[in-house]
Parts: C-alpha cells; structure tokens; sequence
C-alpha cells in the first residue's frame, strides 16, 4: 500500500503556499507529487475526486488550551485487479 503523512510547524502564509502548489499541480493533467522530509510519492488523480473539509474544535475538563483543526483530504477510486496496482511508491531524495 503505502502512505506518507507528515506534520510540521508551519506559519499561516507557508501553509497558503503549500496549498496552492498542490492546487496548481491538480489543476493539470500529471501526476501530483507530495515532497515531505526528504521524502516523495507520486499520486495521479482521477477524474472526479471526493474534496473533504473538515473543520474542528476540541476541548476537554482541565485543559488551559482548545485544539482547533481544518483538514484537507481528496479522495478517488482507480481500478486495479492487484494490491501491488494499487500500491504507491514512496522514494527518498538522492533515490
């Protein structure tokens, strides 16, 4: 299969850019490539994607601070007969 998830502290105009490259390169007809840490997949999109947004608060008895999140996630189907077909390869830079 394959998955490659990050997390980093970003400032809010940082985050802007990030999403508007991966905004630019879904807009085309390639493939679209996730650079985190050092690390690459290459994912192709079909046509069409299920866009989620999710927007969240969370708090609990005790704490000084509440969690607040917006998350992003696109969502398609591609046919494939195998695992190995649907399975995303994850290279490291220099690879």
């Amino acid at each position: 299969m394959g998955e490659l998830e990050t997390e980093a502290e970003k400032t809010r105009s940082e985050s802007a850019s990030s999403l508007r490259e991966l905004a630019e390169q879904l807009d085309g007809d390639d493939a679209v490539t996730l650079e985190l840490g050092g690390q690459q997949v290459q994912l192709d999109p079909t046509n069409p994607v299920t866009f989620k947004l999710e927007g969240e608060s969370g708090w609990s008895e005790g704490e000084t601070e509440t969690k607040q999140s917006i998350e992003f996630e696109l969502v398609w189907w591609r046919e494939t007969q195998t695992a190995e077909e649907g399975a995303v390869e994850i290279t490291t830079e220099g690879q």
